[in-house]
């Protein structure tokens, strides 16, 4: 959720075209195991997922990404199977400077083979500003065909091509509580945004205060209430006119977007319903996005908007589950004539180099196989994919699997978060401050219209 550097064009690396088969070292002899040492067959029927991929033995992919110690032990986990199958070498590199680096080092012909990018905005500036990066070879595509919805395919594509496959992904639309306070209370859960109004009520009527916020997230303060706006954007204008408002087809400061952020204050701005355990209204923007729906232990809140990576910042030890301190229910509809489009979330994989072995690494890290190794190796969970070859048994907790069980729902529509999809100017910088500013006491009228005024020309 941070801007990209713009940078100058730097000279276009030859595409490799989407269309052309995925080129692998040969698979005729045994495969290689040692993490790219050679000698040594691999291990059996371990490895019969691997075979598409060759003999890569002696071959080296760098990876390149924000994810820094300790965070990054589940990812390099994930694909030592890879390693040991095919014989290649993943030298893995994480750096809190990503998104500043990234296009430095492609500018000075010095990219990594694979990166993961954050946001599809970074992953349109990266194609269109440098040419750099490569179409997604056919191994890919075929994966992200099989295995990923519309809305995921869609997000890692550029004019129509696919660059990136998906990643991890979150689901956004959540509400996290606490089932036993709830139980004590004899509150339900809400099923429409009228059911849960009349809760936030009743929670006042009881002398409570039913929900807490917090936006304050260093550089990118204000990024909550980005995906507040969407997710009611989506409930109150429809998927359509969110994809028009997204792409700029309307106005940022159109009537419909005026109308669900001032649904939001009814909420956000109400002083009988926040800060719940935090303060006043105004302490939301002070209040860190880390620290935000922690309240809801001790009850002196009761209603947290939040995606499934919320859990984490409960401590260690929490029963997070269906009948525990904290879990999380779908974010209800507001116009309950039609199924309500869930807010999505991934990061996707992109590559700088079409060699052999690179390709087979992207085609992995596209594949059922590897999502399901990375499950296993995030074991305190906090990690999903949009895959629909992950099995929700691997994933470690209930949240979790609520979460594979909503993105493997044939039945369900989903969006992916707007700012992520908006020109950098806007979804990481005037959108956020924008936001900031709204909670801060300026009007929806004013912060509409500074966003609106932000947007880039040639957008």
């Amino acid at each position: 959720m941070s801007a990209m550097t713009r940078r100058g064009r730097v000279p276009a690396l030859v595409s490799a075209a989407l269309g052309v088969s995925l080129v692998l070292a040969g698979c005729g002899g045994s495969n290689v195991a040692g993490g790219g040492q050679t000698g040594g067959a691999a291990g059996g029927a371990d490895c019969e997922a691997y075979t598409q991929y060759g003999d890569l033995s002696g071959k080296q992919i760098s990876l390149y990404t924000s994810i820094v110690s300790p965070e990054d032990t589940p990812h390099i986990d994930s694909y030592k199977k890879f390693e040991e199958c095919t014989g290649a070498k993943v030298v893995y590199e994480g750096s809190k400077e990503f998104e500043a680096q990234l296009p430095v080092r492609i500018q000075s012909g010095n990219p990594p083979d694979v990166a993961y990018i954050p946001q599809p905005g970074l992953l349109q500036t990266l194609v269109k500003q440098t040419g750099a990066v490569k179409p997604a070879p056919q191994a890919v595509s075929a994966n992200v065909d099989q295995y990923f919805s519309e809305t995921f395919k869609s997000a890692g594509s550029v004019d129509g091509t696919l660059y990136a496959a998906p990643l991890g992904a979150n689901v956004k639309s959540f509400v996290w509580f606490s089932p036993q306070a709830f139980a004590a209370k004899g509150y339900q859960i809400p099923k429409t945004w009228d059911e849960m109004v009349a809760l936030s009520d009743r929670i006042v009527a009881d002398g409570g205060k039913p929900w807490c916020a917090g936006i304050n997230s260093g550089e990118a303060t204000g990024w909550p209430l980005t995906d507040w706006l969407e997710d009611v954007m989506l409930r109150t204008a429809g998927p359509d006119v969110y994809d028009q408002w997204v792409a700029h087809q309307i106005p940022f400061n159109d009537p419909q977007v005026a109308t669900a952020l001032d649904r939001i204050g009814e909420i956000l701005k109400n002083p009988a319903y926040v800060n719940g355990g935090l303060g006043d209204v105004s302490s939301i923007a002070t209040t860190t996005f880390q620290d935000g729906g922690l309240p809801i232990l001790d009850e002196t809140c009761y209603m947290h908007r939040q995606a499934n990576f919320y859990a984490a910042n409960f401590p260690e030890g929490t029963d997070v589950s269906e009948n525990g301190e904290v879990y999380a229910f779908a974010l209800p509809p507001i116009n309950t004539s039609g199924s309500t489009p869930i807010l999505v979330g991934a990061e996707f994989v992109a590559a700088f180099s079409d060699r052999p072995e690179v390709q087979a690494f992207q085609a992995f890290l596209s594949s059922p196989e590897w999502a399901n190794e990375k499950a296993k190796a995030t074991p305190e969970g906090g990690w999903i994919s949009a895959n629909t070859g992950l099995d929700a048994a691997n994933v470690a907790s209930s949240v979790d699997k609520l979460s594979v069980e909503i993105l493997q729902d044939d039945s369900n529509v989903f969006k992916f978060d707007g700012s992520d999809l908006m020109p950098a100017e806007i979804g990481s910088a005037a959108f956020w401050t924008g936001m900031t500013d709204w909670i801060t006491g300026k009007s929806t009228t004013d912060v509409l219209t500074f966003i609106e005024q932000s947007w880039p020309a040639q957008s």
